[in-house]
C-alpha cells in the first residue's frame, strides 16, 4: 500500500475512534437524532469538500489526464460562480422547506440531487454539458440540504436549553471531520487513480449520508420536527400538490444554474447589483428605526465589508492556493510525498484542534473582563489572514528550484484557521443580536449574501496568479507571491482600519457584546 493510502487509512481509524468516543460520552445528554444527523452532515461535508478539493485541479488538468485543460482564469470563474451559488440557493431552500416541503423531504431531495451531481461529474470527462449539469445539481441540492439540516437540529432544543450550544458544537465537529477526511480520501483517489474515481467516491459518501438520514426518519427519531408545515397540506399548484411543483421547478432550474456557472461573468453583474441594492436598502431601512437600532444596523453594514474581504481572500484556498500547491510547493514531509489536494485537509484539522481552545479562551477572557469586542475579533481575524499570506515570503527564501517547503504552506493555513476562529463564529451570532426583530431574517440573508459576493470576487484575485502554460516554476512562484503579498497587505490594512474604527463600532452597538 502506497504512503498516501496508508495516511488515509490511519486518518479514518483515528477519526472512527474519536467519533465513537464523542457519541459514547454524550449519548445520555442528547436525543438520538443528534448523533444520526451528526453522521449525515459528516458524510454530506465529505461529499462537498471532496469535490471542492478536486474541482480546479480537474478543470485545469490536461485532457490526456482526464481533465478539461481550461485556462486558469476560466477555471477560477467556474469555481467562483459555483461557490457563490452554494451560498445563494439556501435562501430559497430554507423558504421552501418552511412553507411547503418541511425539513425531511427537503433534506432527502437535496441529498438525491447532490449525489446525482457527484455521479454526473464522475462521468463528465470531455463533456462540458455534463460538467455544468453536475455542478448545477450540486448547488441546487445544497440549497435544499444545507439550511434545513442545521435548522432541524435546533428543533430538538427549546430556547434557552443549556444543551443547545453543546449540540451545535458536536454538529460542527461533524462538518470538520468530513472536511478533514475527504481531501485525504476523494482527493488522493482522484489524483492517483483518476478524477472520475474521486467524484465517484464523493457521490458514494453522499449516498451513505442519505441512507443514514432515511434510517433515522424510518425509526421515528426525527419525531414531528421534520414534518411539512400544517398549512402546506392543502396547498396546490395547477391542481397538483405544491410539492410536485417544487420538484418540477427544481429540474427546470438545472439548466439555468448550469448556464450561470458557464457564463459566470453574469454573476458579477447579478451579485454586484444585488449587493449595492441590499446595502442601499439597509441604509434606508436603518432610518425607520430609533437611534439605537439604527446604529446597530450600521454596525452590520460596516462589518459586512470586512467579512467580505476576509472570505474573498480565505476562499483562495480552493483556487489560487490549490494550483500554487501543485506548482510551487515541495509536498514531501518526513520522506512522504503528499498529494496536492491533501493540503485542503489542513484547515479542518486545525479547526478541530483549536476550536475548543478558542471556546475556553473567550470564556476565560470574559471572566477577567478582557474579552475583546466583536470588531476587535474581526480585526484579529484579518490580521492573522494577512500574516498567513505574507509568511510565504519566508518559504521563498527557503525554496529549492522554486519549490517552497510544505511547512510554510501549513503555517499559512494555521494562521488562516486561527483568523477564521476569531472571526467566523462571531459574525452570525452578532447579526442575531444586533438585528431588529422585524427584519432579523432579512439581515441574516444579507449577511450570507456577503459570502456569495466574496466567492465571486475571489475569481478576479485568483485570476491575477494565472500563468502562461510555458511559464517556468520561478516565474509562477514570483507571480503568485506578488499577488499573495498584495492580498496580505490589504488584509493587514483592513485589520488596522477596523481596529481604529472599533471604538465607534462599540459605541454604535449600545451594549451588545
Amino acid at each position: 500500500m502506497s504512503k498516501p493510502y496508508q495516511i488515509m487509512l490511519i486518518a479514518w481509524v483515528v477519526v472512527g475512534i474519536w467519533v465513537a468516543f464523542v457519541i459514547y460520552v454524550n449519548r445520555k445528554a442528547h436525543p438520538k437524532a443528534l448523533f444520526f444527523l451528526f453522521m449525515v452532515e459528516l458524510w454530506e461535508r465529505f461529499s462537498y469538500y471532496g469535490m471542492r478539493a478536486l474541482l480546479v485541479l480537474y478543470l485545469t488538468s490536461e485532457t490526456l489526464k482526464g481533465g478539461f485543460a481550461f485556462a486558469e482564469k476560466s477555471a477560477y470563474g467556474i469555481y467562483a460562480a459555483y461557490g457563490a451559488l452554494v451560498y445563494l440557493t439556501p435562501l430559497a431552500g430554507g423558504y421552501i422547506a418552511d412553507k411547503i416541503l418541511g425539513f425531511r423531504r427537503s433534506i432527502v431531495w437535496g441529498a438525491i440531487l447532490m449525489a446525482a451531481g457527484q455521479f454526473t461529474l464522475s462521468t463528465s470527462a470531455g463533456s462540458t454539458p455534463l460538467l455544468y449539469a453536475g455542478l448545477a445539481l450540486l448547488v441546487i441540492g445544497n440549497g435544499f440540504f444545507k439550511p434545513n439540516i442545521s435548522s432541524l437540529i435546533g428543533r430538538f432544543y427549546a430556547q434557552g436549553d443549556p444543551r443547545r450550544d453543546g449540540a451545535f458544537t458536536i454538529f460542527y465537529m461533524g462538518i470538520n471531520i468530513g472536511a478533514f477526511l475527504t481531501p485525504l480520501t476523494c482527493g488522493t483517489i482522484g489524483e492517483l487513480e483518476g478524477w472520475n474515481y474521486g467524484f465517484l467516491c464523493a457521490g458514494i459518501g453522499m449516498v451513505v449520508g442519505l441512507g443514514i438520514f432515511l434510517y433515522t426518519a424510518s425509526q421515528g427519531y426525527l419525531e414531528h420536527h421534520a414534518d411539512p408545515p400544517a398549512e402546506a397540506a392543502g396547498l396546490r399548484v395547477a391542481g397538483a400538490p405544491a410539492a410536485y411543483a417544487v420538484y418540477l421547478g427544481t429540474l427546470l432550474f438545472i439548466p439555468v444554474a448550469g448556464l450561470l456557472i458557464h457564463q459566470n461573468d453574469v454573476m458579477d453583474y447579478l451579485l454586484g447589483a444585488v449587493g449595492i441594492s441590499a446595502i442601499g436598502y439597509m441604509v434606508y431601512l436603518s432610518f425607520q428605526f430609533p437611534i439605537e437600532e439604527r446604529q446597530r444596523i450600521w454596525v452590520v453594514i460596516t462589518l459586512l465589508f470586512f467579512t467580505t474581504v476576509f472570505w474573498t481572500f480565505f476562499e483562495l484556498a480552493g483556487s489560487a492556493l490549490n494550483l500554487f500547491t501543485l506548482r510551487n510547493v515541495d509536498k514531501t514531509i518526513l520522506g512522504i510525498e503528499f498529494t496536492t489536494s491533501s493540503f485542503q485537509a489542513v484547515n479542518a484539522f486545525f479547526i478541530m484542534l483549536f476550536a475548543p481552545v478558542f471556546s475556553v479562551m473567550w470564556v476565560w477572557l470574559a471572566k477577567k473582563g478582557w474579552e475583546p469586542n466583536a470588531a476587535v475579533k474581526f480585526a484579529i481575524g484579518l490580521l492573522l489572514l494577512g500574516a498567513g499570506f505574507l509568511v510565504l515570503n519566508l518559504g521563498k527564501a527557503a525554496a529549492v528550484n522554486a519549490m517552497v517547503p510544505a511547512i510554510f504552506l501549513i503555517l499559512l493555513y494555521l494562521l488562516h484557521t486561527l483568523g477564521e476562529l476569531a472571526l467566523s463564529p462571531v459574525g452570525l451570532s452578532l447579526v442575531t443580536k444586533l438585528a431588529p426583530v422585524k427584519v432579523a431574517g432579512f439581515m441574516m440573508g444579507f449577511w450570507f449574501l456577503s459570502s456569495a459576493i466574496a466567492h465571486q470576487a475571489g475569481k478576479w484575485i485568483a485570476g491575477e496568479t494565472a500563468a502562461d502554460k510555458d511559464a517556468t516554476p520561478e516565474q509562477t512562484l514570483d507571480l503568485a507571491l506578488g499577488v499573495f503579498n498584495q492580498v496580505g497587505m490589504f488584509a493587514l490594512g483592513s485589520g488596522v482600519l477596523l481596529l481604529l474604527l472599533s471604538p465607534v463600532i462599540k459605541k454604535w452597538m449600545h451594549g451588545v457584546k
